[in-house]
């Protein structure tokens, strides 16, 4: 498959869709004592960075330009991740909007010394808004589901997204209502 799809084939005629594989990336580091919590256990902080330059770096490429985190929606740690552990951060962009674009994140650790497969330790969903120079909202490319997988992380990005507007909405009634009736936030 070339690495963009013709504007007939895409739900965007004015821009050429790009397959998820155009943007995959993964990011990846080893823990240091420089990372960790009071615990001893890597800061989810710190994990929640690799995450969102991953997420970044992918939304950047498949908009071909800058892209800021709009919002996180969710953040799943599985698993304690060490010092010494070397994570891998794999991210891809599951959905596109007009402007914005839902992606994926999974968080895998294995030792540094040790031959065993990865563990899946978190993963996230983010949404990134690509923006022009001025910061101003920018279109981007549809994204074309190349596999099974693909095509169902789009479906469920899908209802993610469905999700956000339907919780932004009804917060901003019920905020609404509230003024209205004379309380303040």
């Amino acid at each position: 498959m070339t690495d963009q799809v013709t504007a007939v084939e895409s739900d965007n005629p004015e821009i050429p869709g790009k397959p998820t594989s155009a943007s995959r990336t993964t990011l990846s580091h080893i823990m240091t004592h420089n990372d960790t919590n009071l615990l001893g256990t890597v800061h989810g902080g710190v994990i929640m960075k690799l995450v969102d330059d991953a997420a970044g770096a992918v939304a950047g490429r498949h908009s071909g330009g800058p892209a800021v985190t709009a919002s996180m929606d969710e953040m799943a740690f599985l698993e304690p991740v060490r010092v010494g552990d070397l994570v891998h951060v794999k991210a891809q962009v599951n959905w596109t909007g007009r402007t914005s674009m839902e992606v994926g994140v999974r968080v895998l650790a294995e030792r540094w010394n040790e031959s065993a497969p990865p563990t899946q330790v978190g993963s996230a969903y983010l949404v990134f808004a690509a923006v022009d120079a001025d910061g101003k909202p920018r279109r981007v490319p549809p994204v074309v589901p190349e596999t099974e997988r693909d095509k169902r992380r789009y479906q469920e990005a899908q209802i993610r997204r469905t999700h956000r507007l339907a919780r932004r909405r009804a917060i901003k009634e019920l905020r609404e209502k509230r003024a209205a009736e004379g309380f303040e936030d």
